[in-house]
């Protein structure tokens, strides 16, 4: 992740107790600190980690989901994605449906393996341990002792967001990320993960936690441009 995170040096220095990663990892602020302090509690059953690009909000909630995947503590990681184009069009791609969503899933294999490991991914994968698929697949599911990674969800619709959330079965738990500055949606369509804060918030269980520019940590120069973009009232 673009040095969202960096090895620590002993076993010492692994932060928030996620053991069995290919690499030890620690938070680079105190915004992403926070926030892994509520990934790494394993009672929070739904955690909304929102914020902008850099901010490390997804490459740690798959953190977090590989550790409970590899301590035995879940028995499935599972990350899903609304394919939704960014200004471009999904139909014009070859393929079946799933060759046409792989590329919306690149960052998520990249987390995958460096976080455990190429060979270890594809053979969790093949025992059925390990999906990412996109959101439709979800529909009429219960996902029952498993991790669930709910990514880029500020591109869901209202209807998707409640039918991703009502799906969490028993033993398992949901991370939602997004970026609410980036939806791609129609501007006529509301964001399902805007909609869900706002009904969802004071709900016994539920915790959300907002990530902001001083939390990126690509390049310098990105979180500058956020901020400038923010002020212009762009999105």
């Amino acid at each position: 992740l673009e040095g969202a995170l960096e090895a620590a040096r002993t076993p010492a220095q692994t932060f928030g107790g996620l053991v069995g990663l290919k690499k030890p990892i620690k938070p680079q602020t105190r915004g992403q600190a926070k926030y892994l302090e509520l990934l790494a509690n394993s009672d929070n059953a739904l955690v909304f980690g929102v914020g902008p690009a850099g901010t490390g909000k997804t490459f740690l909630a798959v953190a977090a989901g590989v550790a409970e995947l590899t301590s035995g503590l879940r028995q499935r990681l599972i990350v899903t994605r609304p394919a939704v184009e960014a200004g471009e069009k999904l139909g014009f791609l070859p393929g079946t449906l799933e060759e046409k969503v792989d590329p919306y899933m690149l960052p998520i294999w990249d987390s995958l393996r460096e976080l455990m490991g190429q060979e270890q991914m594809e053979r969790r994968m093949a025992r059925g341990e390990i999906e990412v698929a996109p959101l439709a697949f979800m529909r009429g599911r219960t996902l029952k002792n498993a991790f669930v990674i709910v990514d880029e969800a500020q591109n869901t619709s209202v209807s998707q967001m409640k039918m991703v959330l009502t799906r969490l079965g028993r033993d398992s738990r949901m991370v939602v990320t997004g970026d609410p500055g980036q939806v791609d949606l129609p501007a006529h369509q509301p964001s399902g993960m805007k909609h869900a804060l706002k009904i969802l918030d004071g709900v016994e269980g539920v915790h959300a936690y907002h990530l902001t520019a001083a939390d990126v940590v690509r390049h310098g120069l990105v979180s500058r441009i956020i901020d400038a973009y923010a002020a212009a009232g762009e999105v």
